[in-house]
């Protein structure tokens, strides 16, 4: 009778597939990176509000030079960390951006595979129902004859 529908690319449809969930997988880990990230600069940011209290709470208290320097460097050094996880949370941004870009690029190449597949299995369909159809009219056509004859 007829031979099953397989479809020929289904083994590069289903590359596209695991590419897809790679893409996926990248994705939730740049993600995670981003939010380490935010943590990062949420603390770098507390830290320099932590700095500037001490600073202003040592504008009250009698300090030697030395220890200003201290505080300032201090303050400067919790700046440059804040400045830096900004930087570094702008990278992850762009990490999370390019992620996304893959993904999208990679399930909109699965889905034209897939929607060819879904073409082809129809016209499969199609085609077995055709050639059932002759086959039916056919049997029909052959039984109308012998009951013609048989009169």
């Amino acid at each position: 009778m007829d031979r099953p529908f397989t479809f020929k690319l289904e083994r590069v449809r289903a590359l596209r597939e695991r590419k897809e969930e790679l893409a996926k997988e990248e994705l939730a880990a740049s993600l995670a990176l981003r939010l380490r990230g935010e943590a990062m600069l949420q603390a770098a940011a507390e830290s320099v509000e932590q700095a500037r209290g001490l600073q202003r709470t040592a504008a009250g208290v009698a300090m030697t030079a030395n220890d200003l320097q201290a505080a300032q460097a201090y303050l400067e050094r919790t700046e440059r960390e804040r400045l830096s996880a900004e930087l570094d949370l702008d990278r992850r941004d762009a990490e999370v951006d390019a992620r996304r870009s893959a993904l999208q690029n990679a399930a909109r190449d699965r889905e034209v595979l897939e929607r060819l597949k879904q073409r082809r299995r129809g016209e499969h369909i199609r085609a077995a129902d055709r050639r059932e159809g002759a086959l039916l009219d056919e049997m029909a056509i052959t039984r109308h004859r012998r009951e013609g004859l048989a009169r």
